[in-house]
This record gives C-alpha cells, sequence and structure tokens, in this order.
C-alpha cells in the first residue's frame, strides 16, 4: 500500500516538474516545507536526473530548491507565530508537530538558538515542521530566513547531486531514504557533538 502511494505520488511529482521545470522544483518544495507531505528525495533528485539529461541547470535546481523550500517554511513560520504555542498543541499533530515533537522542538531551540533553525534543515523528518515551533517563538524573522535558505541550499544541493550522479537510475534513491536519513542525522549530531567538546576544551 505504502509502495504503491509513493509510485503514485513520483509520477504526478515527476510529471509537474518536467512540465514547469525550475517552477515545478521550486513549487514542490515549497508545498513540502509547509508540512505537505511530498518528499524532498523524490523531488530534488528527479531534477538531478533533469540535469544528467541536459534539460535543466545543476545550481539552477539547488536554487530553486532552496527558494521554494524558504517561502514555505516562512508560511509554516507564520502559522506558529498568529497561532501561538496553544494554536500548536492543539493542532500541531495534524501538521505533523505532536507533542514530543512539539517539546523536542523546543529544547532543540532553548539549547542551540537560532542555529537549530540551520541544523534541522539538514535532517530528515525534522527539517519541515521546526518553522512551526521557532513561529511560536518569535525567532526573529530575518534570522530565520537566512539559516532556513542556507540549509535548504545545502540540502538541495546534495539531493540534486544524488540524483545527477545515479543519472537513468535516479529512482534508486527511494528504497534508500531512510538509510540516507540517518546517514545524514548521524553526521549531524557528530558534528555538533565535536564542536560542543572543542567548546568545552577552550
Amino acid at each position: 500500500m505504502l509502495s504503491a502511494l509513493i509510485a503514485a505520488i513520483t509520477i504526478k511529482t515527476t510529471a509537474f516538474i518536467s512540465s514547469m521545470g525550475y517552477w515545478g522544483i521550486g513549487i514542490g518544495m515549497a508545498i513540502e516545507s509547509c508540512n505537505i507531505p511530498l518528499p524532498s528525495e523524490i523531488i530534488l533528485p528527479f531534477g538531478g536526473y533533469l540535469v544528467y539529461k541536459g534539460t535543466l541547470n545543476y545550481y539552477g535546481v539547488a536554487m530553486s530548491g532552496a527558494i521554494g523550500g524558504t517561502i514555505g517554511s516562512l508560511v509554516s513560520y507564520y502559522i506558529g507565530l498568529i497561532g501561538g504555542r496553544a494554536f500548536l498543541e492543539r493542532y500541531g499533530r495534524y501538521l505533523g508537530l505532536p507533542h514530543r515533537r512539539l517539546i523536542q522542538a523546543e529544547k532543540w531551540f532553548s539549547r542551540y538558538g537560532n542555529s537549530t533553525v540551520f541544523l534541522t534543515r539538514l535532517m530528515p523528518g525534522i527539517r519541515t515542521f521546526i518553522s512551526l515551533p521557532v513561529g511560536a517563538a518569535k525567532m526573529n524573522i530575518g534570522y530565520f530566513t537566512l539559516y532556513t535558505f542556507a540549509g535548504s541550499l545545502i540540502w538541495s544541493l546534495f539531493l540534486t547531486y544524488v540524483g545527477l550522479m545515479l543519472g537513468e537510475n535516479w529512482e534508486l534513491i527511494k528504497p534508500w531514504f531512510h538509510i540516507i536519513d540517518l546517514i545524514i542525522i548521524a553526521a549531524i549530531i557528530f558534528a555538533v557533538s565535536y564542536y560542543l567538546f572543542k567548546k568545552k576544551l577552550r
């Protein structure tokens, strides 16, 4: 059932991107960043495949993804800002932010500050919903936009490159979604731990 759903989403998404080009990638990433389940792990690797075919430009795809992701994240940010924490407590589960995730996000934001936004943009499964609690926390909109764009650009460059390298076989990435997720999360945890260790030594 799940595989059939993913296949259907893939067909619709790739057809949309094929017809819309950079706009399709940007819109797709904006939709994902609004907490609507449209995986960037389909959008960007397919964009990389179109780069492989010579239809699109690598940096154009990555920038479209980053800009679209930032716009969608701003929508989520303002939902959190306007609705506040009470709104997220009541309706967050419908936006992919159940109570336990809300508490977790608040702890991260309290501990790591604004850098939480940048780091979580590189963490699958977390990168989309983080905009809601930081909006409710009234994070500075300028810093939010800057960190969101920077993290989204790195994410877009990475997944587009994966699609470019796989070429005709770009769909092979789908069974590896969860493994890639774990690798990225492990790399971020290692980087943060190393930074904190060096800071403690100083």
